[in-house]
């Protein structure tokens, strides 16, 4: 296999259809391994985008947290989520509860926040029976495969994130903004400019509009950077989809997403980046104990449906506020 001169020593494996894999003979200490190089290994995340290290036996949480904070420093605390995480210290977290039967497609961790993280961290402590990968997609090649046209279109508009906050599926409010005093989530939405209405029966609705494309602030250049497909209607298996429409409506859905003028996004687009997606993943099975760095501005990742138990441990680090990320200039508040 081909190895990155960067990390030749490393035995860094590349091959078109998976991240760039890191073998490594299982350290004594892993956490003072991660610290011995991390800039080896840093500069392999920017080079590939991702990167999966095999071999630090990483199956428990405080071996794995301590690699965490060899390689990020201090983690984020996740504001804004949509479904609750399990957390096991400040910024450590399990991964997204979500129905292990039903794919997570390709996203960037909190692309609709103003500060979104420039790396996520994965600890394989459990790996699944079978399936349950995180892929990964190379933003800046998604962009380039997308029809020009469409990506004019969110290029000049940016993109609507809707939700509307119920006490039945998705985060609640203490679980999204940390606290469920009306004023301090006010305080919240108003510096994050998000546009947010409290309804009659005490739910609160959030829009919020970003940016589709950005330019990511090491290299400079563009990637398609959002969470249209993956926080779209469309993307919702049919029947879960028809049931959600039934009880809550279609301006009351938990999370949606439409261009930035507001209009809704058609079912044939949500499919194209979708398939488009596709065409662009990287894989690699877990196997118990692997570490996965990623890019999350130059890359998008997903969860495939898996069977058995899976554990995976997650932790965000270096914040970035994108300027072209924010709201549109035309954007105002509602």
């Amino acid at each position: 296999m081909p190895s990155s001169p960067v990390a030749a020593a490393l035995d860094v494996e590349l091959r078109p259809d998976r991240p760039a894999v890191l073998h490594v003979e299982p350290p004594g200490d892993p956490a003072s391994w991660a610290a011995a190089h991390r800039e080896s290994l840093r500069a392999q995340v920017t080079e590939h985008g991702a990167l999966l290290v095999r071999g630090l036996d990483l199956r428990e949480t405080s071996r794995a947290g301590a690699v965490f904070d060899r390689l990020a420093g201090e983690l984020m605390p996740e504001r804004e989520a949509f479904a609750p995480r399990e957390a096991y210290g400040p910024g450590l977290y399990g991964s997204t509860p979500w129905p292990a039967n039903q794919p997570m497609c390709m996203h960037h961790e909190l692309s609709y926040a103003l500060e979104v993280p420039g790396l996520l961290l994965f600890a394989c402590l459990t790996a699944p029976g079978e399936g349950g990968t995180t892929a990964v997609a190379d933003a800046e090649e998604v962009l380039r495969a997308l029809p020009a046209a469409m990506v004019e279109r969110f290029e000049r508009e940016g993109w609507l994130l809707t939700r509307t906050y119920n006490d039945e599926i998705g985060a609640s409010l203490t679980e999204s903004f940390g606290t469920d005093d009306r004023a301090e989530i006010e305080r919240y939405c108003r510096a994050h400019a998000i546009d947010f209405t409290w309804l009659a029966d005490g739910s609160l609705r959030t829009e919020q509009r970003r940016g589709a494309v950005v330019r990511h602030p090491l290299t400079g250049r563009r990637c398609w950077f959002n969470q249209i497909a993956f926080l779209n209607e469309w993307t919702l298996d049919p029947e879960v989809r028809a049931y959600m429409v039934d009880v809550y409506g279609e301006e009351g859905l938990p999370f949606n997403t439409r261009y930035g003028d507001g209009s809704p996004i058609g079912e044939e687009v949500v499919q194209l980046l979708n398939t488009t997606y596709e065409e662009h993943t990287r894989r690699e099975p877990w196997q118990a104990g692997d570490l996965m760095l990623v890019d999350n501005i130059r890359t998008a990742h997903s969860r495939e449906p898996f069977g058995g138990e899976r554990h995976i441990l997650v932790g965000m680090a270096e914040p970035h506020r994108l300027a072209d990320s924010a709201p549109m200039p035309e954007a105002s508040r509602r």
